[in-house]
């Protein structure tokens, strides 16, 4: 067996025909810089799948059952989430243009040429090295804040036509959907007045809250409990009435283990 290199490709695989999927996933398995973390059958599957583990590259069958591959990228344009690197694999050449319109990094026909797949892997690689963030920062050591030299106490939220104000470390999470930021605290659940997470997290203690997933925030204080997932991955339950539970992506999953020695 091939060793591993350090820095792998977190890859999920979408196909609708197990075979392909499998056969796919076995050719992959060749490739120390890939690491499948999950695979789908239908673009309802690959959306979810993409939303929670955030993989950095996705190989997606474009002619599915009701939400095609084409479609999946769409929607999640639609949703406001950036769709990871994309290669289409198909049996069929006609969406080749709708694809590379949608910023697909290949387009790849069935029945596979490993040679040609080598070549897209090489590529994804090299791109998806360029483009990734620096390592997060290391967890807090008592004593010493890194905390930015002011951060904002109070945070507004608008909820039944009224404007709550609401105490920073009584915010058990944040979460934006559809381009709106919701709050929940220990008091209320409403929408901030923020527009994005970054600039809600740059007015707020850097050490208590973090960012988990692209699209929440949270209070490390409220966090309840850590729920082991998919693939080696977590969850978080967090201390809200509804015990709502917040995936880690992958790339947050090592300063969790940091944080709580895992």
């Amino acid at each position: 067996m091939r060793e591993r290199a350090t820095a792998t490709l977190t890859t999920i695989v979408v196909d609708d025909e197990q075979l392909a999927c499998d056969e796919l996933s076995y050719l992959l398995n060749d490739f120390p810089e890939v690491e499948i973390i999950a695979t789908g059958s239908n673009g309802l599957e690959a959306l979810e799948l993409i939303r929670n583990l955030e993989p950095e590259l996705v190989f997606l069958d474009v002619n599915m059952p009701g939400l095609d591959g084409i479609g999946v990228v769409r929607r999640l344009r639609e949703n406001g989430i950036d769709p990871p690197h994309i290669i289409f694999v198909t049996a069929y050449d006609q969406y080749a243009v709708e694809a590379f319109r949608l910023e697909a990094m290949d387009y790849l026909l069935k029945p596979l040429d490993k040679a040609r797949l080598a070549e897209t892997i090489d590529r994804a690689r090299r791109t998806i090295q360029d483009t990734r963030a620096p390592e997060p920062p290391e967890p807090p050591v008592a004593g010493k804040s890194a905390s930015p030299a002011t951060t904002r106490t109070k945070l507004l939220a608008r909820a039944n036509n009224r404007h709550f104000i609401v105490d920073a470390n009584d915010v058990i999470y944040a979460t934006i959907d559809n381009g709106l930021i919701t709050l929940v605290s220990t008091t209320i659940e409403g929408q901030s007045t923020y527009r994005t997470i970054e600039d809600l997290q740059a007015n707020l203690d850097r050490d208590l809250f973090w960012r988990v997933h692209r699209s929440y925030l949270v209070n490390i204080n409220r966090i309840k409990e850590v729920v082991p997932w998919f693939k080696s991955s977590y969850q978080l339950r967090m201390d809200d009435k509804k015990h709502t539970e917040i995936p880690v992506s992958r790339a947050q999953t090592r300063r969790l283990r940091e944080l709580f020695k895992l």
